[in-house]
């Protein structure tokens, strides 16, 4: 197998200094390799979620959130001539939903592509499993590091078996020694250790193994408990240290501080190789079973160490027929038993460190090196043999046009620490009209969307943070309803707002219950979404009805059991039904005897709803009466004309042209996304495009609404001119709109093949 050896592999995934498994992963993996065969380049290709400062391997670095910037990366790859590229897979470490942004690069690759998967869901979700099977398309060959994992691939993701290598985790190479050896290090010397290490988050289960100690403590008072390992970066951006320090608080209610140890740092490997080599006992108390592979794990069973574990799939394969000991998830009391048993029973002990040790030689990185090239060598072979790829150079119809940046410079400037400021006097805040929960609510949910597509996270939940205190604020728990108009000086100028407000206050609240990357804005917007709700049955507007129903769908994407919320939706549904049946006749379509404002809002609503539940009345009239708009404001002129607000449309009346409204331009492209996004049908996305190319000059007059100086939108357009303020809702109007176009265009770049043709890979 080594006579045809790649001269170029590019390494792709997280790598160090970023603290995380796969990130050390990819540097163990590279360096076994570069050792192995000094005849190979081994360069790498990271993913960044901040700024880091890589070793001189890394040769590219990929922007976490800018999909541009994965085809930009597949362009360097492509250009350098590499042979292979080994992708190491797992949903939360690239851009996108569910990580869908790897596609775009996997897609314009010339090489083949090796993954390793460390990541196999058993019930993936829809978006999950889409994801996966492009991947395996992509994919010439697949590594897991279990036979579970390989189980998996072909009965949930109807892999060829003939495609998937079983490769194990690699570990470094340590000599079998007695654990007394390393315990001076630490200062544990005469005692029994047992070592926990990794990441920290409350799926550990590290308190299982607090709460058995007293009772192993009594027959073993010189045992010591070390917990190797810093939070979860991820952990402590949204929760800080208050998982380590709920663990602290058991050691000491449970009385046994001094048995053990918190060691709270990222260690390099030879650190790393002194705590495992001080062991005695290593212990993963995990919680739940759907873990297909566990680096700590792999390095303490292959080190020799004797391994107490939860029965996660990992540790089922790895520590069967006696090479390790299997208690219950959650049960202190077994773990307590056999950490007894085993401590008393040095020749068991030394048995099961045997047997480990013996089987991790075949784990050593220099072995793993070798089986990695042999699959890599076998995905040249299928390259060569089996995979035909179409690349075509775009004319310029078929090329996409490239959406304005997402910047959000006027925002910002509009943002203070209450909240969105309401007006704009040309592009500068207006403090005498003060601010108001419509836009605080509609810039929430801007928020929420940007955190799949915009480069600065931080940014983001800076600006969330001032979105969701002001719509907190807003609401009147007396009432149950939110207010909407606040003075300059925090005055709230009523004690109930209009219905749209509480509307939309509960659409943006949705979005974050359902949405949102972010726990705690998950948490408090679960709360208060279900505070508000209820009052919107008491509602009378066909707005505020939609509204909440939009806010119903995104909520239901991580809550879709709630039974009240389903009531609410079913009603607000049938509402808006009724008032459609008496209000269409032959030449109206539409559940009002007039259009006037935020209207595709309404049938917006119907569509996702009848989707959902397959209601098809709903989702018919949903269609029906957005065709019907679209043909009002479309078929005249070939550009969007937006009913205008200066009159409205009423029935057997004329329709008012002027003065257009962005609020009009984003609620149609927003229904017209989400339409594409149920069907499919190339003839959604494209109104989309053109009605959101009213905002950059597709208009009457011909004048961009977006200033690409001040990064505003224009209030609105008149017969003659237009509107030169720059207020909060326009603002948001166009950075809805964009974002919205930002996460379809990225979806579409990440699974859509160059120019529509099938890209054939052999399976």
């Amino acid at each position: 197998m080594r006579r045809d050896i790649p001269q170029k592999i590019v390494f792709l995934g997280d790598y160090v200094p970023r603290k995380c498994g796969i990130a050390t992963f990819t540097y163990d993996l590279r360096t076994a390799i570069a050792n192995q065969y000094p005849q190979c380049e081994c360069l790498v290709v990271p993913v960044n979620d901040k700024i880091y400062d890589y070793p001189d391997e890394v040769r590219f670095e990929i922007e976490e959130q800018d999909i541009s910037s994965y085809q930009r990366a597949a362009d360097f790859i492509n250009f350098n001539n590499v042979d292979i590229v080994s992708l190491q897979h797992e949903f939360g470490i690239f851009g996108g939903h569910s990580g869908s942004y790897v596609l775009a690069l996997l897609r314009d690759l010339k090489m083949p592509v090796v993954t390793t998967l460390h990541t196999i869901l058993k019930e993936p979700s829809p978006e999950q499993m889409r994801i996966m099977r492009e991947l395996i398309k992509y994919s010439a060959r697949l590594i897991t590091m279990t036979e579970k994992g390989k189980e998996f691939l072909v009965d949930i993701y109807n892999v060829n078996e003939d495609k998937i290598d079983v490769i194990p985790h690699g570990i470094p190479d340590m000599p079998f020694v007695d654990p007394n050896f390393y315990k001076d290090q630490f200062g544990v010397e005469g005692k029994h250790v047992l070592l926990t290490f990794g990441l920290l988050s409350p799926n550990k289960g590290i308190e299982n193994v607090l709460k058995a100690l007293p009772e192993v403590l009594k027959e073993f008072p010189n045992l010591v408990y070390i917990v190797l390992g810093a939070t979860h970066p991820n952990l402590l951006k949204t929760q800080g240290e208050s998982y380590r320090i709920s663990l602290e608080r058991i050691a000491s209610d449970l009385g046994i501080k001094k048995s053990v140890i918190f060691y709270n740092r990222f260690v390099d490997i030879e650190e790393l190789k002194a705590f495992i080599g001080a062991a005695d006992i290593y212990i993963t108390p995990y919680l739940n079973q759907a873990q297909i592979t566990s680096g700590t794990l792999a390095y303490s069973f292959g080190c020799g160490k004797a391994v107490i574990s939860t029965p996660y799939w990992h540790a089922e394969e790895l520590l069967s027929d006696g090479r390790g000991i299997l208690v219950p998830f959650g049960d202190h009391k077994s773990i307590a038993s056999e950490l007894i048993s085993l401590l008393k029973d040095e020749t068991k002990r030394h048995a099961l460190r045997k047997k480990a040790y013996m089987l991790g030689r075949e784990m050593v990185w220099s072995n793993v090196a070798h089986l990695y090239m042999e699959s890599f060598q076998k995905a040249k072979m299928v390259r060569n043999e089996k995979i035909t790829k179409t690349f075509a150079v775009k004319t310029l119809d078929e090329a996409r046009e490239e959406l304005p940046d997402i910047r959000l410079d006027h925002l910002i400037r509009m943002t203070d620490s209450t909240g969105l400021l309401h007006h704009a006097k040309g592009s500068i805040p207006n403090f005498s009209e003060g601010y108001c929960t419509d836009d605080n609510a509609r810039a929430l949910l801007l928020t929420v969307l940007l955190e799949e597509v915009y480069k600065e996270p931080d940014v983001v939940e800076s600006l969330a943070n001032k979105y969701a205190s002001f719509v907190n604020y807003a609401f009147n728990y007396e009432k149950k309803r939110f207010r909407n108009f606040m003075s300059y000086d925090r005055k709230w100028l009523e004690e109930v707002g209009s219905d749209d407000s509480h509307g939309r206050a509960i659409w943006a609240l949705g979005a974050c219950a359902g949405r949102s990357k972010f726990k705690n804005f998950q948490i408090w917007a679960v709360q208060l979404f279900n505070e508000a709700l209820p009052e919107l049955l008491k509602l009378k507007s066909p707005r505020s009805w939609a509204f909440g129903i939009l806010g119903i769908n995104e909520y239901f994407k991580r809550l879709s059991g709630d039974r009240f919320a389903a009531q609410v939706n079913e009603i607000l549904t049938s509402n808006l039904i009724e008032l459609f049946k008496s209000n269409i006749s032959d030449n109206w379509y539409w559940c009002e005897e007039i259009v006037s404002y935020d209207n595709a809002v309404i049938p917006h609503a119907l569509i996702v709803s009848g989707s959902l539940t397959q209601n098809q009345e709903a989702y018919d009239i949903g269609i029906k009466s957005l065709k019907w708009l679209l043909d009002l404001q479309l078929n005249e002129t070939g550009y969007f004309r937006p009913i205008g607000s200066n009159g409205f449309y009423k029935k057997d009346g004329i329709k008012s042209d002027y003065d257009q409204q962005p609020l009009e331009a984003y609620s149609t492209v927003s229904a017209c996304l989400d339409v594409y996004k149920i069907t499919e049908e190339e003839f959604w996305l494209n109104t989309a495009k053109k009605i959101f190319e009213w905002f950059l000059g597709r208009n009457d007059l011909g004048l961009p609404l977006y200033d690409t100086q001040t990064c505003g939108c224009h209030d609105a357009l008149h017969p003659d001119r237009l509107n030169l303020n720059q207020g909060g809702e326009s603002t948001l109007a166009f950075l809805l709109s964009l974002t919205e176009m930002h996460i379809v265009e990225a979806n579409i770049r990440s699974f859509q093949t160059i120019n529509n043709k099938e890209i054939k890979i052999a399976n």
